[in-house]
């Protein structure tokens, strides 16, 4: 290696793997004994397992860019879906690009504007994107249908109604999603590796995210296991909630999950089906790593940018701080210099890039609000002082919560998203204390240990008071210090 900061030979790659909406807890590794997720349990087992992670926000964009950046969305300030970066802003695969690093990405992004060449002007060398939805029109995959599978390519989420589960998606399995998205990942790999520079790939799959549609044969893989349906949510529990909480748990999507309750096993086993699909196509990937003699010289990462509530507290999709929203998946594999093991120890999604960023003995930026677990997962080896995190917090403003799926989020100064504020709500989270701040709309406090369903909200029980006072002082703490580096010069100038 050409000096402590140069590139060298031994530059460990780097495959980071991102699924979206994928819960914590539907990982077999992770204790789940219904889901087939053995490429994942295999790579768990091999890896330092951070049981731990939660996400500083459970919003895609607001996640992405915590992970890509390090900082919190309070100072990335990317807070909503598809907002431009504020201008400036530096993500981890240009830093890679200025190491040395080839840089590349298959599959979901959400940036904007949506568009590969955007995508490439961020620091990426090559990719192939996909982000699905609106964004069709700027899809490699949806292209690549027209050339391939043309009479799916306008309608691939179509359903067939000739199946048991109702979500089998019409398209089959080779032309869809999640496989191109197993394929191109693939191929960028040989692209890369042929290449002498090391390289960091971005393989980031659309699901398991809703809509539920899967194709076979996955959609019948579990049509005899019986699924952990989350009880009846009624209303009366519904009005205790805060209120930004009680108005995404009435949106429209919400309303009809709970008027389709006969569906809801069906959701389960079509989710529980797209996450053993993204299996496949991961182990197929690790297979390629292996193929190609690049195990024991690449860094491979798994993760999830935000969970699923999946009915539970009768709400859908995300956006909320309970656990099934914020607490993710996050595998750290590098044969030969991270430890294998259970990691129990809190952890953010901002911790990543510093994490990354010493395992390749490259320069943590400074405007990293993050700490690497570089030492913790390396058993002191490698990385800077090692302080186990008393709290993880996470944030959301965006107006989804306050909508009913009128895509016209217009904010206007003083009056908020059609007429509704909804200031910015935080989490902050302990071991055994989760505290969640409403501005104007009350709080939470979830005792974990005693209430792991966060069922049980105690913020205004005068016998948790003192621990509410103490939580909301450490949010507090947080908020004061989180952008210091941003405001205080290394040393002082005259």
């Amino acid at each position: 290696m050409s000096g402590e900061h140069g590139v060298g030979p031994e530059r460990p790659n780097i495959l980071l793997v991102m699924a979206d909406q994928m819960r914590y807890d539907c990982l077999g590794a992770n204790g789940n004994p219904l889901i087939r997720t053995p490429n994942l349990d295999a790579l768990a087992e091999r890896s330092a397992n951070l049981s731990s992670c939660f996400v500083q926000s459970p919003v895609c964009v607001p996640s992405r860019q915590t992970f890509f950046t390090g900082r919190y969305p309070h100072s990335h300030r990317n807070r909503v879906n598809y907002t431009p970066m504020p201008e400036g802003t530096v993500l981890m695969q240009r830093r890679l690009q200025e190491a040395g690093y080839r840089t590349g990405f298959v599959g979901k992004l959400h940036y904007y504007p949506p568009t590969r060449e955007h995508a490439l002007a961020t620091g990426f060398s090559d990719g192939a994107i996909h982000d699905g939805g609106p964004c069709d029109e700027y899809s490699d995959y949806v292209a690549w249908l027209r050339d391939n599978f043309p009479s799916h390519a306008s309608d691939y989420r179509r359903c067939r109604d000739d199946r048991a589960n109702p979500f089998t998606a019409a398209i089959p399995d080779e032309a869809h999603e999640t496989s191109w998205c197993g394929r191109e990942s693939r191929e960028m790999v040989r692209r890369l590796a042929a290449e002498p520079e090391p390289w960091f790939l971005f393989s980031s799959y659309w699901r398991p995210h809703s809509p539920f549609e899967v194709p076979q044969p996955w959609s019948s893989m579990y049509d005899d296991t019986q699924m952990p349906v989350p009880g009846w949510v009624g209303g009366e529990y519904l009005d205790s909630l805060p209120a930004p909480v009680r108005v995404q748990a009435r949106r429209g999507d919400a309303e009809w999950a709970r008027a389709n309750r006969a569906l809801w096993p069906w959701m389960y086993r079509a989710y529980y089906g797209a996450v053993s699909q993204i299996d496949r196509e991961v182990g197929l990937t690790l297979a390629t790593l292996d193929d190609l003699g690049l195990s024991d010289s690449t860094i491979v990462v798994f993760c999830s940018d935000h969970g699923d509530q999946m009915l539970e507290h009768g709400l859908v999709d995300k956006n909320v701080f309970f656990e099934s929203s914020v607490h993710v998946p996050l595998l750290i594999n590098y044969p030969g210099t991270v430890t294998p093991g259970r990691r129990t120890d809190l952890v953010e999604s901002t911790d990543l890039l510093p994490t990354l960023f010493e395992l390749c003995r490259l320069p943590v930026p400074r405007e990293c609000q993050g700490r690497s677990v570089a030492r913790l997962i390396t058993d002191g080896a490698i990385g800077s002082p090692y302080e186990k995190r008393q709290f993880v917090c996470s944030e959301n403003i965006i107006p989804e919560v306050i909508t009913t799926g009128n895509l016209d989020y217009r904010h206007v100064k003083g009056h908020g998203v059609g007429g509704i504020r909804h200031p910015d709500a935080k989490m902050i989270r302990s071991d055994r204390w989760k505290y969640n701040h409403y501005v104007g709309n009350g709080e939470e406090l979830y005792d974990l240990e005693a209430d792991p369903g966060e069922l049980r909200n105690v913020a205004g029980d005068p016998a948790y008071a003192p621990v509410a006072a103490s939580m909301r002082d450490a949010l507090l703490g947080w908020m004061i210090t989180a952008d210091e580096p941003d405001q205080i010069a290394d040393r002082w100038l005259i």
